[in-house]
């Protein structure tokens, strides 16, 4: 792997999302990649450099926060950083398979995809999912209402989607977490 490259990487991100902090920001990301990387090392086989990359550059192109086509943003940093086409191709195609709404009900071909596609839903749940959830429904101008529709829309439906083994055990306790604070949440709002 080249670790450079990966640094390099961090660089550009942290650039990127400067100003943000929606749930789909900086730190996002390096947690993704941080869960990418955990889950890769149990998961044997796999890419790991084109995993770090994915992981790094899964929302640098993402439409809520940019207007980009064909992931210009990854795409180019890859590119300007002497990746060649073909291993782009490979890192854009990992990219492409993260997104819940896109992909919802598709198992990704890879390996490489399942494990990024898994490190960014594990992100989404637990008590970093529950914080994202409120941060970006606050940032849009949604109730604390319409927020929690999000656990029932998507939240906790990850856990069921997982790909590896590894993140299905990571997502335990975070799902677990999740219905516990939708019981609270209900018990102290007569509103819902």
């Amino acid at each position: 792997m080249d670790t450079n490259l990966i640094e390099e990487a961090k660089k550009y991100i942290t650039k990127l999302f400067e100003g943000h902090s929606d749930g789909h920001d900086l730190n996002h990301s390096l947690r993704v990649y941080e869960n990418a990387i955990k889950i890769a090392k149990e998961e044997k086989g796999c890419d790991m450099e084109a995993v770090a990359l994915a992981s790094l550059l899964h929302d640098a192109d993402d439409h809520k926060l940019f207007d980009t086509k064909d992931n210009a943003n990854a795409a180019g940093f890859l590119k300007e950083h002497g990746v060649d086409a073909e291993r782009i191709t490979f890192i854009v195609s990992i990219i492409n398979s993260v997104s819940f709404s896109k992909n919802k009900g598709k198992t990704p071909d890879t390996l490489e995809a399942k494990i990024v596609q898994d490190a960014d839903r594990l992100d989404a749940m637990g008590a970093i999912g529950i914080a994202r959830t409120f941060a970006y429904g606050g940032k849009n101008g949604r109730t604390l209402e319409e927020s929690i529709e999000h656990f029932h829309d998507k939240l906790l439906l990850l856990k069921d989607g997982l790909n590896t083994d590894t993140a299905k055990k990571m997502a335990d306790e975070r799902h677990r977490f999740l219905e516990e604070f939708l019981e609270h949440f209900e018990d102290e709002n007569p509103l819902v």
